[in-house]
C-alpha cells in the first residue's frame, strides 16, 4: 500500500483544491458593446435627460447616424457556446440595439430599444441601384484595348 507522508498530503490536498476552485460553472460568453444596455437604458428618462447625462450613464456612442449627428447608436451583442447537440457551436444570446435622438438643446425626446426578435422582424427594401463608377469610360477602353494589342503579339 503506498503510503504518503503528512507534508505530501498537504501538498496533495492543496493542488485538489486549487484545481476544483478553478474549475468555473459558468458559460463562455463573448461580448461586444455595451453591457446591460437594457439596464442603463431603464435609467435614462425622456425630456429630462441630455447627452453629459448619456455619456455619464452609458458612456460615447458607438455611431452616430450619418444624415443627423443628434442620434446616437448603442450596441450590445452576447455570443456564447452552443450546447452539447449543438457541438459547441456559437449562439446569439442577446443583440440589442438602443436608439437615441436628441432635440436641437441636447435634450432627449425619443427612445427606442430593439432587441434580437425585434431586430428578426425589420424588414430591408430589395431594390438595388446602379453603380456608374464601375462602367469604364471611353478613354480607359481604348487604352485597355490599345495595351491588350501590344502585350498580346508577345
Amino acid at each position: 500500500m503506498f503510503l504518503l507522508k503528512k507534508n505530501h498530503k498537504n501538498l496533495l490536498i492543496t493542488l485538489i483544491f486549487l484545481i476544483l476552485t478553478n474549475c468555473q460553472l459558468k458559460e463562455p460568453a463573448k461580448n461586444h458593446g455595451i453591457l446591460y444596455l437594457e439596464n442603463r437604458s431603464k435609467l435614462i428618462t425622456l425630456n429630462k435627460s441630455n447627452k453629459n447625462d448619456i455619456i455619464k450613464i452609458i458612456g460615447q456612442p458607438h455611431s452616430m447616424s450619418t444624415f443627423d449627428e443628434n442620434e446616437w447608436i448603442y450596441f450590445e451583442r452576447v455570443i456564447t457556446k452552443g450546447e452539447f447537440l449543438k457541438l459547441g457551436k456559437n449562439v446569439l444570446k442577446s443583440n440589442n440595439i438602443l436608439i437615441l435622438k436628441f432635440d436641437k438643446f441636447g435634450i432627449l425626446e425619443r427612445k427606442e430599444f430593439l432587441d434580437k426578435s425585434d431586430i428578426n422582424k425589420l424588414t430591408f427594401s430589395e431594390k438595388t441601384t446602379n453603380n456608374n463608377l464601375k462602367q469604364k469610360s471611353f478613354v480607359t477602353r481604348f487604352l485597355s484595348s490599345l495595351r491588350n494589342k501590344m502585350y498580346g503579339r508577345k
